[in-house]
């Protein structure tokens, strides 16, 4: 099989380009910078400006299927530009995507898109499956966008799955790299009350739900890219503590994360009880159900 991705330098594309590889699969990325990505990632790199123009046709004719994983962060102080490059990133950026695949021939048969459990806002304890509405703040609207840009690809006659991802559960990046320093010095701890629900992934598990879209036709639409049990920000809190072997009781106030990320401290101070209703009744099965072994996997 031959795959397209973008995004393959960021924390679930290394991972997701290593699994392509062990497959025997070719893989071509598309890349800000390719002279990098091909020495890190010891693939095909192709240059492509996502704001600037369409994916190069090139990259795109005669593939089996797209990742689509490139995005601006989004863990980082929210000014009005940010928030702008935010969502540029995501809806021009896969925009261009859809219309390099719309101009190539032959056209690829898929197009795996990552979106965000971010897409449905606010809802407290209330369990979020894949057939919840779309919130109205600004994550939500700009997950709404970035799907409906890649959904697109369906009048070319692509099969569009769209993976919505929750905490990535990995080390190297992401927010577990963000927690594991204080939590080592002993002084984490749940974050604005801990009430929140964070709906957590191993970063295995978000790399098979990829692996399982592309290889079953029967995936289609959106995929919550979360473990079966979403748990509080206080029960994880406790869990990292465990595994770390360190106390876990430091509160950290909402004020004072809104103080240092402004708008962005919603992120960790709300939260989505979101579970993979779709994966679970499509036969997934996960390797990281249970958040101690989870962390336990994903520290060693």
């Amino acid at each position: 099989m031959n795959v397209t991705i973008t995004g393959a330098t960021g924390l679930i594309g290394r991972r997701l380009v290593t699994a392509l590889k062990e497959r025997g699969y070719e893989v071509t990325v598309l890349s800000r910078n390719p002279d990098r990505a091909q020495r890190e990632l010891g693939v095909d790199a192709v240059a492509w400006e996502p704001l600037a123009g369409p994916a190069p046709v090139a990259a795109l004719a005669g593939r089996d299927a797209v990742i689509h994983l490139a995005g601006e962060p989004v863990a980082q102080r929210w000014s009005a530009k940010v928030k702008t490059a935010i969502r540029e990133s995501r809806e021009l950026g896969t925009r261009n995507l859809v219309a390099g695949i719309g101009a190539a021939d032959p056209r690829p048969g898929v197009l795996l898109s990552s979106s965000a459990v971010g897409f449905y806002g606010k809802h407290g304890d209330e369990r979020v499956d894949e057939s919840a509405p779309a919130g109205s703040d600004f994550l939500a609207d700009v997950c709404v966008a970035w799907e409906r840009e890649a959904l697109a690809a369906e009048a070319l006659g692509l099969r569009v799955v769209l993976i919505r991802t929750g905490v990535v559960l990995d080390p190297s990046g992401g927010a577990l790299k963000t927690m594991l320093p204080p939590f080592k010095l002993g002084v984490g701890g749940p974050v604005a009350g801990g009430g929140q629900y964070m709906p957590w992934i191993h970063v295995d598990d978000i790399v098979g739900l990829y692996l399982a879209a592309l290889d079953d036709a029967n995936w289609k639409g959106a995929v919550n890219g979360t473990a079966p049990e979403p748990v509080t920000n206080a029960a994880f809190s406790k869990a990292l503590g465990r595994a770390l072997h360190r106390p876990a009781f430091a509160p950290v106030p909402g004020f004072a994360l809104r103080l240092l990320y402004g708008d962005m401290a919603e992120i960790v101070t709300e939260g989505q009880r979101a579970v993979p209703a779709r994966a679970l009744a499509a036969g997934y099965s996960f390797k990281h159900r249970d958040l101690d072994e989870a962390l336990a996997s994903a520290l060693s």
